[in-house]
């Protein structure tokens, strides 16, 4: 049921990143309006008959802008103009410069990188995917959590198997649920089927945690492999346009066919490096659950406690224990 939902959950993930990837390559950013604050208006120069114009606030020299507050100035003082935060906050044309370099860069990558960077784009959405839900799915789990584990071992090896396996029954930790099972396993079976259904039960456990891992496996190795494809075939492209282009040559064609190929892997990489670095986290993160869970198991076979009845019987019949 989790992988199902994990794959449908990376189609949506997918079939999104591809819209929006469409969307950003057939928009066109229109030209921010530019933003200029508007200064004092200084009144006209006086009329041919030696009058001012009949304008409110010419006398005083300044007069008033929309938006701003008309206030009292005395005689022999001049009224200074408004801030320019007291319009409103205001925006950076810098900014929207920044904003539209920074698209136009994406489509234009994408668009040289040809058909091996939608391959990388999808395994890195695919990668990224996985690992939040292997993360999530760890938590869940209580893979990093065993210290309510070890407090019931060590009821255990006192001598209270009752009190130990109380502490374990009903949780969701997978140490404390293999806790559980080795404990009731060995309290109602004889000592050789109680191992292996003790076994059994680990193998399922870490098998059920180790889901997912070898797809993540699969995207660190073939991403720098559709890198370096990318990368072959715009060389190709560059040297049979420079073939083409003939004594009239240019070395810089050449050269910006190549670093043009060459972006497919850096991509390639950049999704390559942390799937492997995930990869081997989770991959150590198990190798401990397996290690602890070893460890569980073999202190409560060993640890001394009554011998339940149904062993006892096993073993007062001749090759019954054995069996």
């Amino acid at each position: 049921m989790a992988l199902r939902l994990m794959t449908i959950w990376t189609a949506v993930l997918i079939f999104a990143f591809a819209l929006s990837l469409g969307a950003s390559l057939q928009a066109q950013t229109a030209p921010a309006p530019e933003i200029s604050v508007s200064e004092p208006m200084r009144p006209d120069t006086p009329t041919s008959d030696g009058l001012s114009p009949a304008v409110p606030g010419a006398a005083s020299g300044w007069l008033p802008v929309a938006g701003q507050a008309e206030t009292d100035v005395g005689p022999g003082q001049t009224q200074e103009p408004l801030s320019d935060t007291a319009t409103g906050p205001q925006v950076s044309e810098t900014e929207l410069d920044v904003v539209q370099a920074t698209e136009r860069r994406i489509r234009e990558f994408l668009r040289n990188g040809g058909p091996s960077i939608w391959a990388i784009a999808v395994l890195s959405v695919v990668a990224v995917a996985l690992i939040l839900w292997k993360t999530w799915k760890f938590f869940v789990a209580g893979v990093w959590s065993r210290r309510m584990s070890q407090r019931a071992v060590k009821q255990w090896e006192t001598g209270s198997p009752d009190r130990a396996l109380d502490l374990v029954k009903g949780r969701r930790g997978v140490r404390s649920r293999m806790t559980a099972a080795a404990m009731h396993a060995r309290l109602t079976l004889p000592d050789a089927t109680a191992r292996e259904e003790t076994t059994r039960r680990a193998k399922k456990l870490i098998g059920s945690q180790s889901t997912g891992l070898r797809a993540l496996e699969l995207i660190a190795t073939i991403a720098p492999l559709l890198g370096l494809l990318g990368t072959v075939l715009g060389m190709i492209a560059a040297f049979q346009a420079l073939q083409e282009a003939g004594a009239r040559a240019d070395p810089s064609l050449l050269a910006g066919g190549i670093w043009e190929a060459l972006l497919t892997t850096a991509a390639g990489m950049a999704v390559a490096i942390p799937a492997s670095a995930a990869l081997t986290w989770f991959e150590s993160t198990i190798e401990r659950l397996r290690a602890d869970m070893e460890d569980i198991c073999a202190r409560i076979f060993v640890a001394k406690i009554p011998i339940p009845a149904t062993e006892v019987e096993a073993e007062d019949v001749p090759g019954i224990a054995t069996q």
